[in-house]
C-alpha cells in the first residue's frame, strides 16, 4: 500500500473515490450515469414501438437481437480501438456512432437495421473507452477498485431510472425517447471531445496525511498480479460462467418466480430489491470493508455467493426461497463484475488495457445466450424441478473452484 493509502491518522477517513476524481472523470461518471438512463429509456420500449409500426414478431426478435450481439460481440474490436487509436478518439466515435443509429431508427424502414447495428457499436466503443479512462485515472491513487464500484453504481442508477422514466416519456411518442438520447450525447460528446482535459485529480491538499512525494507500491485493491501461461485463459472462462449463470436472472428467473409465487409481480420485486442492495451497498462493500482482499478471492466469494442463491431455490417456498435467493444473488453480482474488471486491467501487459477489458465483453456474448439457452432448456426437461436448481449450485461452485486456479497476488 503507497503511503498516500495508509490508514490515515485516528478522525481521518480516507478521502472518496468521488472526491479524488478530476472534473474530467465525474464527466465521464456522469455519461456513464446518462447513457445508462437513455438507454434503458429506449431498451425495453423498442420492441413495443417496432410492434406498434407493423414489424413482424419474428423481426422484432431479430432486431433485437442485433442489437446485443452488436453490442457486445465487438467488444473485441473496440477494446482493440481503445489501445490503438486512444480511448478518448474512441470515446467521441461511440458518441457519433450512437448519435447516427438514433437517428436512423427514428427515420425508420430500410434504415432501421443499420441504425440498430451502429446503436449497439456505438455503445460498445463508449463502455471500453470511458472505463479505461477512468480506470488510467484511478489508477494515479491505487484505487482501482473504489473507480469500478463507483462506476457500477453509477450505471445501476441508470437501469433504475431508465425503465421509469422511459414509461413517463413513452406518451409523449418514441421519437421523443430518441431525441433525449441524441441531445444528451450530443452534450456529453462536445464536453468531452472539446472541453475535458484527461488529468488524474490531486489528492486534497489538506489531508495531513498524504506526503508530497509518496512511494508507489501496489494497493491491495490494485494488486499486480503474475498472469502466467493460465492466468488469461481462466480469467476468461470465469467471465463466461458468470455471465451463464448471471443470465438466469433474465431468464430462467422471472418463470421460476411465477410458479412459486402465482404473481407476474414478483420478478419485478426481485429486481426492484436487486437494484436497491447494488446502489446503496457496492462501493461501500467493495471499497471500504472489502478493500484489503485481493480480487482473485473476492471473484471466488461472488461463485460461492451464487452456488447459496440457486441451492436457496432447492425447497421452493414460495416468497421465502425467492427473497432469500436475492440477497446472496445481488452479492455475487456485486463481487464478481468489477472483480473481474480489476484482473483484467491488472494482469494486462502494458498498452493492452482496452483488449483485456474488451476480452470480458466478448466472454458476455458467449456466455449470456448459452446460459439462457441452457436453463431454460433445463427448466423445461426437468419441469422446473429440484434438479434444475442442483445443477446450477454445482456450475456456480465448480466456477468457484476454477478461480483458485488465478495466479496469486503479488506480495
Amino acid at each position: 500500500m503507497s503511503a498516500a493509502t495508509a490508514t490515515p491518522p485516528r478522525g481521518r477517513s480516507r478521502p472518496s473515490t468521488w472526491s479524488r476524481t478530476s472534473a474530467t472523470g465525474r464527466a465521464l461518471l456522469t455519461t456513464v450515469l446518462t447513457t445508462g438512463v437513455t438507454t434503458f429509456m429506449f431498451l425495453p420500449l423498442l420492441a413495443l414501438h417496432l410492434s406498434a409500426t407493423g414489424t413482424p414478431v419474428g423481426r422484432v426478435g431479430l432486431l433485437i437481437g442485433l442489437l446485443s450481439l452488436c453490442g457486445q460481440g465487438f467488444s473485441v474490436l473496440s477494446g482493440h480501438l481503445v489501445d490503438r487509436v486512444g480511448a478518448r478518439t474512441t470515446t467521441t466515435a461511440g458518441f457519433a456512432c450512437r448519435i447516427v443509429g438514433y437517428l436512423l431508427i427514428s427515420a425508420g424502414g430500410a434504415a432501421l437495421v443499420p441504425g440498430i447495428a451502429a446503436v449497439g457499436i456505438g455503445g460498445s466503443l463508449l463502455v471500453l473507452s470511458v472505463k479505461t479512462r477512468l480506470v488510467i485515472e484511478a489508477a494515479a491513487h491505487d484505487d482501482t477498485r473504489g473507480m469500478l464500484a463507483l462506476r457500477s453504481t453509477f450505471g445501476n442508477v441508470g437501469v433504475v431510472l431508465g425503465p421509469v422514466l422511459g414509461a413517463v416519456a413513452y406518451p409523449l411518442g418514441f421519437d421523443a425517447i430518441l431525441a433525449a438520447a441524441v441531445l444528451s450525447h450530443l452534450g456529453l460528446g462536445f464536453h468531452l471531445t472539446f472541453l475535458a482535459k484527461d488529468e488524474a485529480a490531486q489528492a486534497p491538499a489538506d489531508l495531513a496525511f498524504a506526503p508530497a512525494a509518496p512511494e508507489r507500491k501496489p494497493d491491495p485493491g490494485h494488486t499486480a498480479t503474475a498472469p502466467g501461461r493460465r492466468g488469461p485463459a481462466v480469467l476468461f472462462l470465469a467471465a463466461v460462467a458468470y455471465w451463464a449463470l448471471y443470465s438466469q436472472l433474465n431468464a430462467v428467473i422471472p418463470l421460476t418466480a411465477r410458479a412459486l409465487t402465482g404473481t407476474t409481480v414478483a420478478i419485478t420485486v426481485v429486481f426492484t430489491l436487486n437494484g436497491a442492495l447494488v446502489l446503496l451497498f457496492q462501493y461501500t462493500l467493495l471499497r471500504r470493508f472489502l478493500g484489503h482482499l485481493p480480487p482473485r478471492t473476492l471473484l471466488t466469494a461472488g461463485f460461492a455467493a451464487f452456488a447459496v442463491a440457486y441451492l436457496v431455490l432447492l425447497p421452493q417456498a414460495g416468497w421465502l426461497s425467492l427473497l432469500l435467493f436475492t440477497v446472496p444473488a445481488t452479492l455475487a453480482e456485486m463481487l464478481i463484475g468489477p472483480s473481474l474488471d480489476e484482473l483484467a486491467v491488472t494482469t494486462a501487459p502494458p498498452r493492452r488495457t482496452g483488449r483485456a477489458l474488451g476480452l470480458l465483453g466478448l466472454a458476455g456474448a458467449i456466455g449470456s445466450p448459452l446460459g439462457a439457452g441452457l436453463g431454460t432448456h433445463l427448466l423445461q426437461s426437468l419441469h422446473g424441478g429440484p434438479a434444475v436448481w442442483l445443477t446450477v449450485t454445482t456450475a456456480a461452485a465448480l466456477a468457484a473452484a476454477a478461480c483458485l486456479l488465478l495466479p496469486r497476488p503479488a506480495r
